[in-house]
């Protein structure tokens, strides 16, 4: 395994782990500001991390949304130049009112390296796993 393969796998754990933990502030923070986000369950594209931390915001108040865990695996990263491509099955454990749901999904997230050589997620895509 390569340094930057090591680094960005890394990088998407501590982001899952963030998210397992229901760790807003950690999780958000692995976001570029203009991050955009597709969701199979949401009628819209989020063009922006703030855009993203609204919609957050609402499910906790409208619908009780709490993440109780996630379980990440099937990993692999790509690169193109700066940008790395980690996609990977994803289990998660959420509370929505009151009751515990677990979702199958896949996700894409694609990082791109800043100046200061931090991996910083751009684009996250959420399909339903088949």
């Amino acid at each position: 395994m390569t340094e930057p393969e090591t680094t960005v796998l890394a990088t998407a754990d501590a982001l899952v782990d963030a998210f397992a933990r229901h760790d807003r502030e950690a999780y958000f923070a692995a976001f570029a500001e203009e991050a955009s986000f597709l969701f199979y369950n949401l009628d819209r594209r989020l063009d922006s991390r703030a855009a993203y931390e609204a919609e957050w915001a609402l499910w906790e108040k409208r619908d009780g949304f709490r993440v109780l865990a996630c379980r990440s695996t099937d990993r692999q990263v790509q690169f193109s130049g700066n940008v790395a491509i980690f996609t990977h099955a994803v289990e998660t454990d959420l509370s929505i009112g009151g009751e515990t749901v677990r979702n199958n999904e896949r996700e894409t997230i694609v990082f791109s390296r800043d100046p200061s050589g931090r991996w910083l997620a751009v684009h996250e895509h959420l399909s339903p796993a088949v």
